[in-house]
Parts: C-alpha cells; structure tokens; sequence
C-alpha cells in the first residue's frame, strides 16, 4: 500500500525531530541536552517530540526497532535448503560488503559511538536491545522448528548466531570508533566472518533448515 500524505508527512517530522537531535547530543553529549531543547531546537512542543519518542533514549537510538528484529527476519527469510545461522551469516556478509551505514559502516559511526559511551542511560537501553534481539531470535527459531515449549536447543542455537552476530558488531563499534575507513574495516570484517563460520559447530550451522515449499 502506497504511503499516504499524513502518513508521509509524520515520518518526515519524526526523522527531522531525531536528526536535529542527534546533532544537539554529538555537539554537547546526551546527559547535557534536554527533551525541551530538543524540541525548541527542532521548533516544535515538547508533547510533540514525546508523541513521536516515548523516551529521550528513543531520540538517539531511533532505529533501534530494525534492529530488534533483525536476526529474527533474516531467519524468516532464509531460502530453500539454508538453515538459520548461514542464512544470518550470508545476510551479514552482504551487509558488510555493501559497506552498510545499517551495521555501523558510515564515518560519523565515531562521533556516534563517543555519544553512547558518554551516557550510562544510552549503552543500558543498547544492552536491552540486545537482549530483545535474542528473545526475537529464540522465538523465532522456535517458531520455525516447531520446537516444544520446553525443548532447550532453539535457545542455545540462538545464543550461538547471536554471538556470531554481536562479535561483528562489536568490532565493527570498536574499529569505527576509531575514526578507521569504512572499507578497511568491511574488508576486515568479511575475513572475520569466514573465521566465525568456522568456529561454528556443523550442528549449528545445519540448524532449522527450510525445507522445499
């Protein structure tokens, strides 16, 4: 269905009011910069910004709902006679080849990352992210084998393609946050993945496999 002009309108104002703050937290730091000036900043209420970000963590971190369910749609989206974890590592490795701002290959990642280990509030909601990003996973893997409430292994598999995933993050944030050219690090990281998909077990890597339509 084709976005309406309200609908269109409000994505604008929303991705307007995260930038300009964005720009406000980088400059000054996200504990010194307030909800209010925010919103005088961006010339709007402060009702307005609270209906669009529920929390001021929301105004920096206003992507994070891509990411929770991320692993999740990758796995969902795995093709026939791929199971989860190649499924997750062939969709990592696009990203990481493509130089993707999505995984935090883009040169302001530094200015981004300075922000978040600045401010306690912000590096405990990525934390939460993360744990609701495996949650995703887990339930999506549970979903897709069918998997007894009480069965384990769809939460030990998905404690594993996590770790995958969050080791290429981490470098990622680590090696960007230090100022490093994008396509360095992409070249670094593609050689990272081969050594992750060999420390995977052949167990994990032929986990929930899609079967033919």
């Amino acid at each position: 269905m084709a976005e309406g002009l309200r609908e269109r309108k409000k994505r604008r104002t929303r991705q307007y009011i995260s930038d300009v703050a964005t720009g406000l937290f980088v400059e000054r730091g996200f504990d010194a910069v307030t909800v209010a000036e925010v919103a005088e900043a961006a010339d709007v209420s402060v009702n307005t910004v609270y209906n669009y970000f529920p929390a001021k963590e929301d105004l920096f971190l206003d992507r994070s709902s891509g990411v929770v369910d991320r692993l999740a749609r990758w796995v969902r989206g795995r093709d026939e006679g791929e199971s989860a974890a190649r499924a997750v590592l062939r969709e990592l490795r696009g990203e990481v080849e493509a130089v993707s701002p999505r995984i935090g290959l883009f040169s302001g990642h530094a200015a981004f990352m300075r922000v978040v280990e600045q401010a306690p509030a912000l590096r405990s909601r990525l934390w939460a992210i993360g744990q609701e990003a495996q949650s995703s996973l887990e339930a999506a893997l549970r979903e897709e084998t069918s998997a007894a409430d009480g069965d384990p292994l769809p939460h030990l598999m998905a404690g594993q393609i996590g770790w995958a995933h969050s080791t290429v993050m981490a470098v990622i944030g680590r090696e960007m946050g230090k100022g490093r050219n994008p396509r360095e690090v992409s070249r670094e990281v593609l050689d990272l993945l081969d050594d992750i998909e060999d420390l995977l077990s052949e167990k994990v890597l032929n986990y929930a496999v899609r079967g033919a339509a």
